[in-house]
């Protein structure tokens, strides 16, 4: 018979994937459309009679469907748990960043000036915005399955508001509204079948992802109370970002003088090149067939270019993972799952002028650490440069910028672009839970 430290080590290590939602890890088909759609819960009996209709309609990940037409994912914030009873002691249990909320933690992690909560668009930063349903499909007829779906789950709940909605897209060649494919690397998962794409990376603990699993310090994260409501949630991050891409443009044209150029600008400041294909195996030009392979194009370190001499050590994608560079902090303790997708119609190839539409990125960033996780990466990574010896420097594309500056290393003398605007704005964002599929039903039978 195994000893109860055997069984109890077991328990740890061992997905339960037929209780976490799909939405948290899955791959989400190529292309899609889909929308975010946020709801305010007036009446917690209503919001309980919500979860049960959606739990239906949630797939775990032992049972995911790429080939299903729709799929949905369920997050629900502080206040949000609030709105439907759970009681003291266990909203005490989850974690402070939790339950502060983005808002709430705008300065600490960067969300100053017009990124600011006063300006975010409502109701994101409020405490309306209770529950978040993100729902995904592969072809256009997803509108009508989504009038459908929110017809009959929010049918006759007097006590449930739909308060917010964003259509978003990832189109055919991945590309988001700057003009970069997206969304290239992910990590794998251990204890899953969901596999990285890079091959010289292992597999993370199921714990960086999953509450009530090990992680990559040997220790479990703290798991809501009682253990069937935080036991297989995890923790999301959600963000409307506001992308200038005539400004984005405009700067690249007024620093270099031929189409190429630009290009080669525009590359060093993201770390890859439009087509996907990485600096760090294509530091002198785009390689579309590399950045079309998803067996190559994410399989690289930065070991070899600890000078940014390939790729910037201050470009954006090298801020977010920098893989085995030696930087402040243990890059694994950061990784996140990351999906961004695009909202709003595309700037016609070579205007430079703002037409005026709301275009951008949703992104939505999956971890069970928000803290060194999200928060980190925010403030740390993307927000400061002292981890690369660059403290005056910022992400060139995500940070918050007041006429910053980026630095090219080259030889013999490097280049320094100075000016920077920003060119991300935060229009709004939250943090949300995503509870199992147990803990859904348990939230439904709350009886107080």
């Amino acid at each position: 018979m195994e000893d109860r430290d055997t069984v109890a080590t077991q328990a740890k290590t061992l997905l339960e994937l037929g209780d976490i939602q799909a939405a948290a890890l899955m791959p989400r088909p190529h292309p899609y459309a889909g929308a975010y759609l946020a709801l305010r819960i007036d009446d917690r009996r209503s919001g309980r009679e919500l979860l049960r209709r959606l739990i239906p309609l949630l797939d775990p990940v032992s049972l995911f469907d790429p080939g299903r037409p729709v799929s949905l994912g369920v997050g629900i914030s502080f206040a949000g748990l609030e709105a439907l009873g759970v009681p003291a002691e266990s909203l005490a249990s989850f974690a402070p960043e939790f339950q502060q909320g983005m808002a709430a933690r705008a300065a600490y992690i960067g969300d100053v000036g017009e990124n600011a909560p006063e300006h975010w668009e409502a109701p994101m930063g409020s405490k309306d915005l209770h529950l978040v349903v993100a729902v995904l499909a592969r072809d256009t007829g997803l509108m009508d399955t989504l009038f459908l779906l929110a017809r009959d789950v929010v049918r006759d709940l007097l006590g449930v508001t739909p308060i917010w909605q964003l259509d978003v897209h990832v189109p055919p060649d991945g590309r988001e509204q700057f003009g970069f494919r997206d969304s290239i690397g992910q990590p794998a998962v251990e204890g899953t079948d969901i596999l990285g794409n890079n091959p010289q990376e292992a597999p993370l603990k199921a714990g960086e992802f999953v509450l009530g699993y090990q992680d990559e310090t040997g220790d479990v994260a703290p798991v809501p109370q009682p253990e069937v409501l935080g036991r297989n949630g995890t923790y999301v991050a959600f963000r409307k970002l506001h992308q200038r891409v005539a400004a984005f443009r405009t700067y690249l044209a007024q620093h270099a003088s031929e189409d190429a150029e630009q290009q080669w600008l525009a590359a060093k400041m993201v770390g890859r090149w439009p087509s996907g294909a990485p600096l760090a195996l294509a530091p002198d030009k785009d390689d579309p067939e590399l950045g079309a392979d998803p067996d190559r194009h994410n399989a690289f370190l930065y070991g070899d270019d600890p000078r940014g001499l390939k790729c910037p050590v201050g470009s954006h994608a090298r801020r977010m993972n920098a893989r085995d560079a030696v930087i402040t902090g243990q890059v694994r303790l950061h990784r996140m799952i990351r999906r961004g997708t695009n909202y709003g119609p595309s700037l016609p190839p070579g205007v430079l002028e703002d037409d005026g539409t709301d275009r951008g990125l949703m992104f939505a960033f999956v971890g069970a650490h928000l803290a060194r996780q999200f928060e980190f990466v925010q403030r740390q990574w993307v927000n400061d440069g002292k981890f690369i010896g660059a403290p005056d420097e910022r992400d060139p594309l995500m940070g918050v910028q007041d006429g910053g500056q980026f630095t090219i290393p080259n030889r013999p003398i490097r280049r320094r672009m100075q000016g920077l605007p920003s060119f991300v704005v935060n229009r709004g964002g939250e943090y949300c839970f995503m509870p199992g599929l147990r803990a859904i039903r348990w939230l439904a039978d709350l009886d107080t």
